[in-house]
């Protein structure tokens, strides 16, 4: 009976062992430090049956920016790039851009000149290569460039900028019984045809910023045709109320890299029972790049601040990553 007993219990204590053995394994690029301590501990407590922070699996949301947090950001958002290459292609039809601004500077190749105008040349340059196609041709346009387009300075495949460490980590929380969701400042339609492939985030699972569109029919065939005007930008206080819209569920964690995705984290961490918030802090300047509070691209300030009076865990990219990219 004594052999029986002793027998059992060393099998249970295998098997515990065993899941956190995997738990660990499943998160390779990751340095045995303390955010995936932290990830770890969190997500054994809310998926561990008894646990009085147990949460079921219909409530395991994990919400998750895309530029910054999933892939890189630098020397500009990706979708600028491709509406950059956007205005170019579509330049011969419009004779009219070579004296009009931003998109005389754009094709003469300055692109400090085309970006002087700030937020409102950025918005022309996006409505001006977004719109005025069905959201079929859109998605066309969009699933070739992520495709084949490639990074100016790593001369690498856009998609394969994402980094490593968080593929692992989606991966582990779809394990665990999690949905994950991308809740991003960028175009909703533009991410949607190609993350469930790099991400495995299916389309009906991005949250992101959309402009309006309108049915029409053409050539007797129902379509949806994209207009030149904003409909709801998913950036800052605006990712809440994204996330109410499109999931309905407060997440239990948020993972995010900037000021821009503050108030998601807030909101995310705020809630009752067990939260998790997490910052990727980029500070690898040799194998991606080192920036922060002065960065006009993905800065993070306020963020860094409340996540260290909030206990938010902060990812230190050249510390606790072993790889950026996937190989």
């Amino acid at each position: 009976m004594k052999v029986r007993v002793m027998a059992l219990a060393l099998a249970v204590c295998l098997l515990a062992c065993g899941g956190v053995a995997r738990a660990a394994d499943s998160l390779p690029s990751w340095n045995d430090s303390g955010p995936k301590k932290s990830i770890i501990a969190f997500v054994e407590k809310v998926t561990t049956t008894g646990s009085p922070d147990f949460v079921p699996p219909a409530e395991r949301i994990a919400t998750f920016d895309n530029d910054g947090c999933l892939w890189s950001e630098k020397p500009f958002y990706f979708q600028l790039a491709f509406a950059l290459d956007r205005v170019k292609a579509l330049a011969p039809q419009h004779p009219e851009w070579k004296d009009k601004e931003p998109f005389a500077s754009l094709l003469k190749g300055d692109l400090k000149g085309a970006l002087a105008g700030g937020e409102h040349a950025v918005a022309e340059i996006v409505m001006a290569s977004h719109a005025g196609m069905t959201t079929d041709e859109f998605q066309s346009v969009a699933t070739e460039w992520i495709t084949t387009a490639k990074h100016p300075e790593t001369k690498r495949l856009y998609k394969g900028m994402v980094f490593q460490p968080m593929l692992e980590l989606l991966a582990y929380l779809r394990a665990n019984g999690f949905k994950t969701f991308i809740v991003s400042g960028g175009g909703i339609e533009f991410m949607r045809p190609w993350t469930e492939a790099t991400y495995g985030i299916p389309p009906e699972q991005v949250v992101g910023s959309s402009i309006k569109t309108k049915f029409e029919l053409r050539d007797g065939k129902p379509v949806l045709v994209r207009l030149p005007e904003i409909n709801f930008i998913d950036d800052k206080a605006g990712k809440p109320v994204g996330i109410q819209m499109h999931i309905g569920r407060r997440p239990i964690a948020a993972f995010g890299n900037s000021d821009g995705d503050l108030q998601m984290l807030q909101w995310t961490t705020s809630g009752p029972g067990a939260r998790f918030g997490l910052i990727v802090h980029h500070t690898d300047g040799a194998r991606e790049w080192a920036y922060d509070r002065d960065s006009s691209v993905g800065r993070l300030d306020k963020a860094l601040v409340e996540a260290q009076a909030n206990g938010w865990t902060v990812v230190d990219m050249k510390a606790d990553w072993k790889v950026i990219y996937p190989d």
